[in-house]
């Protein structure tokens, strides 16, 4: 799967688009802290994440129905540039004039909206990945998923929602969390990480993925 979107036109025609919008934010000639919430989903982040949060391509997480908090946190670290993984520095550092008033009522709209939908196609849930996420693996020091992100993936505050996220973002975060120290907020994931292999990253994002509500 991750192969088929490296090779797809799709991923690049999405990327080049994000470069013009998503990025070139703090370019444009008009002032947009005069934006509402609203008026910043309809004119810059739909063009990446949907206009209702359920973006189409794994390049751009899926925002609908994310929790709160944890969207307040993550757009202020953008407009900081405290959060510096590869795609929040390609596609989101231009955010530095985000207002604080702007960022609350972003989260306040994808928070929400209705929570994302499990991926097309999705059949029987990763029975690797729903043990790791309900048990994790305690001989190798890795904690259930699900102690902090929820039984069903929903998330809690600064823990984000999981359930039906792109499988593919999903991976990428948890590798950011284990090789770098890229996104301060989430120290206590690089612990979480640290013995966890790639290929139980995959089985435990697949399994979150199929966790979204049907279609």
């Amino acid at each position: 799967m991750i192969e088929y979107f490296r090779k797809s036109g799709f991923i690049f025609s999405m990327a080049a688009l994000a470069l013009s919008g998503c990025a070139g934010v703090d370019n444009q000639s008009g002032d947009e802290s005069t934006l509402t919430g609203v008026a910043m989903v309809q004119k810059v982040c739909s063009m990446c994440h949907g206009m209702t949060g359920e973006s189409v391509s794994p390049l751009f997480p899926k925002l609908a129905g994310q929790q709160k908090e944890y969207l307040v946190s993550q757009l202020t670290d953008f407009k900081g540039h405290a959060r510096s993984d590869p795609s929040g520095v390609q596609h989101m550092w231009g955010f530095t004039r985000l207002t604080s008033t702007q960022i609350n009522e972003l989260a306040d709209y994808f928070s929400s909206q209705q929570p994302m939908h499990a991926a097309a196609g999705k059949t029987a849930p990763n029975a690797r990945g729903e043990m790791i996420f309900r048990s994790g693996l305690p001989e190798q020091g890795v904690t259930q998923c699900s102690a902090c992100h929820g039984a069903g993936g929903e998330g809690n505050g600064q823990f984000p929602r999981l359930a039906g996220q792109h499988a593919n973002y999903v991976v990428r975060q948890l590798k950011v969390f284990k090789l770098t120290d890229e996104r301060p907020r989430g120290a206590v994931m690089k612990g979480v990480t640290h013995d966890l292999s790639e290929a139980d990253m995959v089985a435990v994002a697949s399994y979150v993925e199929s966790l979204g509500n049907s279609r």
